[in-house]
């Protein structure tokens, strides 16, 4: 079992939480300096984002009991972020439902934690074309829509908001303490049901600063984040990270808008942008070479980043994108390459405060799985067998650690390079092969298109890998050619190839393995 050494780092205080961590950076830096912006209003100022978190804070609290789970179901707002704000400081748990799952996701999300009131938007529903989940949903809990809340924030509410709570914000609330669950974040469901990862205050704070640590941002930067709040890379890098250090952000309702997002990026400015490598292969089609000439950092996580992309930004804009890793386990981020060393098919170091553990994994010849202990370690998973009934992170390694599900290998100058995930790899004549290394070699024969990977039962040789893609004109041949280029055994080339228009994908960006292994089982 190879181990890493624990940086040291020092995490939040023991009373710290979201809200006062925010009215810290608001004091630090005035209430009329610019928090954020989003597709309603070019400016909130953190002033303006304070009064939008006391004041629905209040309306959630006369709704619902201390330290309930309450559903958010709503999109890239600066309400949203007052909401979960808002909840922080009257101690209530957000549950960030995904509203692109589907009904029955959004139904086991509720079962699994307990929730029994949702805060939804009907303009939001109603854009969406979200009234058909929503009805769903609302046979199991009770919907609260924004707009009847704040049509009921009376006199008795606006005097106590501007005579005492927006002069003494502080005494006006009673968030919880550091280890008190700050958030309820849902698993995506690309291997399985959703379970609910709950994440205290420190590991989010503890996340921010981890990441800080490791990435040289400025007080000048100008965060562009379309990442989904729901989602942990959306909520930490793209919302908290931001908003917490004094730096702006702009918020986006979709990712997909590939067209319109490098054309926002170029008139705002933007410095920082979080993604994924399918959402930077979209964008890099469609947008100009100057769209992201302001560009400085560019960070993709939630899935590997393909070396197609890699090259298409470095040749088309003249940026070295960052690779990092991470788990909504985890708050999300675990590792990320060094601005200064940037190392290609790596996700970098693992952050301070980070302690792993490599264990060996048979059958399979070079690195181990990935257990990781720290302080941005979820507080435990609830699940649809057993809701309500919090699970604390345990592994082999012991109690207190997380089997991350990935196999890596760790270099002596610490930098990570992942495998691929247990589940993802595939048993052929005896041998183990990673899926994504499948995926790899047709990426290499055709980097234009997208290719999936998945295995079907084969009488003779165990399990066979098919390969679902994009390209029409790719062939066997043409992924033998490639594998040997790549230095990669033949066992490694799929013998069946299936054409699909399109990749089935989750609203995180991640590929939709379970409908794809589901495609592949049926062949």
């Amino acid at each position: 079992m190879a181990a890493t050494a624990q940086v040291e780092f020092v995490g939040p205080g023991a009373a710290e939480s979201l809200y006062t961590r925010f009215l810290d950076t608001l004091t630090h830096f005035g209430r009329e300096r610019v928090a954020l912006e989003d597709i309603r209003q070019p400016h909130y100022s953190y002033g303006a984002l304070l009064k939008i978190t006391l004041a629905l804070g209040r309306l959630v609290s006369k709704i619902t009991a201390p330290d309930e789970h309450v559903g958010v179901l709503m999109p890239n707002l600066a309400s949203t972020v007052g909401l979960v704000l808002g909840m922080n400081a009257f101690r209530r748990v957000p549950a960030m439902l995904n509203y692109t799952a589907g009904v029955q996701n959004l139904l086991d999300a509720c079962t699994a934690a307990q929730v029994k009131t949702v805060v939804t938007s009907r303009q939001f529903l109603e854009t969406a074309e979200l009234e058909q989940q929503a009805a769903g949903l609302g046979e199991q809990v009770r919907l609260v829509y924004l707009e009847d809340m704040r049509a009921g924030f009376g006199w008795l509410d606006k005097a106590w908001l501007a005579g005492y709570a927006m002069l003494f914000p502080a005494r006006a609330a009673s968030p919880g303490n550091a280890d008190a669950q700050a958030v309820v974040l849902f698993t995506s469901g690309s291997e399985g049901r959703p379970k609910g990862v709950v994440l205290s205050n420190r590991a989010l704070l503890a996340n921010v600063d981890q990441i800080c640590a490791a990435i040289d941002f400025s007080a000048d930067e100008k965060f562009f984040n379309a990442l989904p709040i729901f989602h942990s890379f959306g909520l930490t890098a793209g919302v908290l990270l931001p908003l917490l250090t004094g730096v702006s952000s702009m918020l986006y309702t979709t990712p997909l808008h590939y067209r319109q997002i490098p054309e926002m990026i170029r008139v705002r400015g933007s410095t920082v942008l979080f993604g994924t490598s399918t959402f930077f292969a979209n964008y890099a089609k469609f947008a100009a070479a100057e769209d992201f000439r302001s560009l400085r950092i560019v960070v993709a996580g939630a899935e590997k980043l393909t070396e197609p992309v890699r090259e298409t930004w470095r040749s088309k804009f003249g940026i070295e994108l960052i690779e990092g890793y991470g788990a909504t386990e985890t708050a999300p981020v675990l590792a990320v390459n060094p601005l200064t060393d940037i190392r290609p098919g790596s996700v970098g170091r693992l952050l301070p405060g980070v302690d792993a553990r490599v264990v060996p994994i048979p059958g399979i010849r070079s690195g181990g799985v990935l257990h990781v202990r720290g302080p941005n370690l979820m507080l435990g998973y609830y699940r649809v067998e057993n809701p309500g009934v919090l699970e604390p992170p345990a592994s082999e390694v012991g109690s207190g650690w997380y089997n991350t599900g990935d196999v890596v290998e760790i270099d002596h100058d610490g930098f990570v390079r992942i495998v691929g995930r247990v589940k993802r790899f595939a048993k052929v004549a005896g041998e183990m092969i990673s899926l994504e290394t499948v995926e790899a070699i047709a990426a290499q024969a055709a980097p234009d298109c997208q290719h999936g990977a998945a295995t079907a039962q084969d009488e003779q040789r165990g399990e066979a890998i098919v390969l679902f893609t994009t390209a029409q004109g790719l062939s066997r041949e043409l992924l033998l050619e490639a594998a040997r280029t790549m230095g990669l055994p033949e066992i490694a080339v799929p013998r069946r190839l299936e054409y699909i228009e399109t990749l089935p994908v989750l609203g995180t960006g991640k590929v939709d393995y379970v409908s794809l292994q589901a495609l592949a089982g049926g062949i």
